[in-house]
C-alpha cells in the first residue's frame, strides 16, 4: 500500500511527505479554507491534485469529507457523523477526532446559521457567500431565538467568537468596542455544519423556557 501511494504521489508530482502534511493538518484542524490564510491556500490546492488518494485513505478510518468547491472548503466528520450538521452526541468512540464544544458555542453556531438563512432569504449574501452581520444585531437574533444575551464579559465574548473563527464560521470579527459598531462576517461553511432540522427545532418554541435545542451537540470536529 505505501509503495502504491508513493507511485500515485510521484506521478502527482508530490511525496510523501507532502501528503502527510495534508492529512495531518486536515485531521488536526477538522476544516481547510482556501481563503483563511496562504498557508491553507497552499494544502486546499495540494488536495486538488490528490483528492481521491485522500478520500480513500480516509475511507479506511471511516471518515468522510465534504468538499465545497463554490466556497474552496474541506471539512471531516468522524465516523457516525450526519453530513452535514452537528455531530450525534451518543456517538463515543471516536473522541479523538472530536472537539467538545459547550453548550454556549454550540448555540452561537445555531444562532449564526438562522442569521446566515435570514439574510439568504432576503438577498443579503456577498459574491463569496458570505454575510455581514453587526454584533448587535446578532445579539439581538441571540435574546429572540434563546432568550438570552451573549456574554456581557468581554473577554468571555472574544473567546466564543476566537472558537466560530477555529471552526472557519466566521472571520474578522470587531469584537472590542461598543456593540453598535462592531461586525463580523459570517462563512458559508455554516451551511455544512448545522441541519435543516436543527435549525427548525431552534425555531420551534418549547413549553420550557430553560430547553436547548436538541441538536444542539456538545462535541463537533476540530
Amino acid at each position: 500500500m505505501r509503495d502504491a501511494l508513493d507511485a500515485a504521489l510521484s506521478e502527482r508530482g508530490l511525496s510523501n511527505d507532502d501528503f502527510s502534511e495534508l492529512m495531518i493538518r486536515l485531521l488536526d484542524r477538522g476544516v481547510l479554507s482556501r481563503d483563511q490564510s496562504k498557508r491553507e491556500a497552499e494544502l486546499y490546492d495540494r488536495y486538488l491534485k490528490v483528492a481521491e488518494l485522500v478520500e480513500d485513505y480516509l475511507q479506511v478510518l471511516r471518515i468522510r469529507i465534504l468538499h465545497e468547491p463554490r466556497f474552496q472548503l474541506l471539512r471531516v466528520f468522524p465516523p457516525g457523523a450526519e453530513v452535514p450538521g452537528l455531530i450525534d452526541a451518543a456517538e463515543q468512540d471516536q473522541g479523538g477526532l472530536r472537539e467538545r464544544l459547550n453548550q454556549q458555542e454550540v448555540m452561537l453556531i445555531l444562532v449564526l446559521r438562522a442569521e446566515y438563512d435570514k439574510a439568504l432569504r432576503e438577498g443579503d449574501v456577498d459574491e463569496l457567500g458570505q454575510v455581514m452581520l453587526s454584533l448587535e444585531a446578532l445579539n439581538l437574533a441571540y435574546r429572540n431565538l434563546l432568550g438570552r444575551t451573549l456574554p456581557d464579559q468581554q473577554g468571555e465574548r472574544q473567546a466564543l467568537l476566537r472558537r466560530m473563527r477555529q471552526l472557519r464560521l466566521i472571520r474578522s470579527p470587531a469584537d472590542t468596542g461598543p456593540d453598535s459598531e462592531a461586525w463580523l462576517t459570517i462563512r458559508p461553511g455554516i451551511l455544512s455544519l448545522v441541519t435543516d432540522t436543527a435549525l427548525g427545532q431552534l425555531a420551534s418554541p418549547t413549553d420550557d423556557s430553560d430547553a436547548e435545542p436538541s441538536a444542539a451537540s456538545d462535541q463537533e470536529p476540530s
